[in-house]
């Protein structure tokens, strides 16, 4: 199993420069992908822009988005070309992670319909594959570039409803769950191979999943004060999540060995805090 790690977009004690220089340590201790979240109404680093800038300091680490709410971002022929420069000018590193999204308030902040979300990332991904691979748009325009050097950027799709398995067997390479343990994950991962066979698919599906994990003096207060603020919008589950975190080198470990076990091919690990250290140690906890 590959291990990556995220980059601390979202987290409070994050600067711009720091981002840059976290992408390059990661790369240099070893992970195998950069992962960023997506949040819009939230005193965070847009995404795709951050990637962009780790792709202009590293060579080697996959570039993922783990995952974007591609339906709350105003037009896909923008979006498409977006991420298709930013594949471009990675050398053919980026992973595109999609889900439908939990978030109101960022589809309010666009003026995107929240509620059909799901059917509209359907019909996203379906575009998004249609203009990289030159054909029209949904509105009858051609030409839109860069064109992605074949075969593209990877899709995996997340979620653990029948639904987000169903998109991600018909739209994508892959599937990628967050907020679940290693038993659950073992489940959820022989459900998204069900839905590719039910989808007629003779190849299997790339498993990805995310954990949050912080490390050293002051990990847990560190790790629940920032969680508990991301999660804000879930209610009481916010505690929920934030005592789930992961917060001593050895359950690191535990973790990691877990999902593989659980069939995981890449298990993401997701910081709470960007001190200079914290890179460090988790490569320390859990790279071979």
């Amino acid at each position: 199993m590959e291990i990556g790690v995220g980059l601390p977009t979202t987290v409070p004690d994050v600067d711009g420069r720091r981002l840059v220089d976290w992408a390059v340590r990661a790369e240099e201790h070893g992970f195998s992908t950069l992962g960023v979240l997506d949040r819009l109404v939230y005193d965070s680093y847009e995404p795709l822009t951050a990637l962009t800038a780790a792709a202009a300091v590293t060579t080697r680490i996959r570039l993922a988005t783990s995952i974007l709410l591609a339906a709350y971002r105003p037009g896909t022929p923008l979006l498409a070309k977006q991420l298709a420069t930013l594949h471009e000018i990675s050398g053919g590193r980026l992973t595109v992670g999609a889900a439908a999204g939990g978030r109101e308030d960022d589809f309010q902040a666009t003026g995107a319909p929240y509620r059909n979300r799901g059917r509209r990332l359907d019909a996203i991904l379906t575009e998004l594959s249609n203009i990289w691979d030159g054909k029209e748009t949904d509105t009858g325009v051609t030409g839109i570039g860069p064109r992605p050097t074949p075969p593209g950027p990877e899709l995996i799709v997340g979620g653990h409803t029948p639904a987000a398995m169903r998109r991600a067997a018909r739209h994508a390479n892959g599937w990628i769950a967050g907020g679940s343990s290693a038993t659950a994950y073992a489940d959820l991962a022989q459900q998204a191979r069900t839905a590719w066979r039910t989808e007629g698919r003779s190849d299997t599906p790339r498993l990805v999943a995310l954990v949050y994990a912080c490390l050293g003096p002051e990990a847990r207060t560190t790790a629940e004060h920032y969680l508990r603020a991301y999660y804000a919008f879930i209610g009481p589950k916010a505690e929920m999540a934030a005592k789930a975190v992961i917060t001593d080198a050895e359950s690191l470990r535990e973790t990691a060995t877990a999902y593989a076990e659980a069939g995981c091919d890449e298990l993401l690990i997701f910081p709470c805090t960007a001190a200079p250290d914290q890179l460090a140690l988790l490569a320390e906890a859990a790279l071979p």
